[in-house]
């Protein structure tokens, strides 16, 4: 028996379309796959950098806060007070659960401050004088540097530290 040369008859209609169809899908999902290698290449070369606020700026100049006064920063969340012996800065943040605490003008030295959320109440030096809290408020790094008041938030001082 004769071999016979299939490979040379052309194809009946139905085997080439499905032919056809099998190319594309193929061509297709490796379109596909190239595509989302190209966006994730060009997503990793490209920064992904989150700029935060500086930790350190000035607030104001010292005659700026009035002796007894309180020079209150919200969106710097804290407070600068002047005291007879110098200058603190406390967080405005509650030690109870981080509520933003305020500051109540014409209110005795001994109930300056209040979270309005729990009830906490803070005396003009950040020490707890009522509520949940369980600490006074944070005290801040506080320094002059060329005539200006500079406030560290990334550095707590201990109670007591003045300028």
């Amino acid at each position: 028996m004769p071999l016979v040369d299939d490979l040379s008859d052309p194809l009946p209609e139905p085997e080439m379309s499905r032919r056809r169809a099998l190319a594309s899908i193929g061509g297709g999902a490796l379109t596909v796959a190239g595509l989302g290698t190209l966006v994730t290449g060009t997503r990793y070369m490209r920064p992904n950098v989150l700029f935060e606020p500086a930790t350190r700026f000035a607030v104001g100049r010292p005659e700026d806060v009035p002796l007894g006064g309180v020079l209150v920063l919200p969106k710097r969340r804290l407070f600068v007070s002047r005291s007879e012996g110098g200058f603190y800065a406390m967080s405005s943040i509650c030690t109870h659960l981080g509520c933003m605490v305020q500051h109540q003008e014409g209110r005795s030295a001994s109930e300056r401050f209040f979270c309005p959320c729990h009830g906490s109440r803070f005396d003009i030096e950040g020490k707890v004088v009522g509520g949940p809290a369980p600490r006074p408020l944070d005290r801040l790094e506080l320094s002059i540097e060329d005539g200006s008041l500079v406030v560290d938030v990334s550095r707590t001082v201990p109670h007591g530290t003045l300028i």
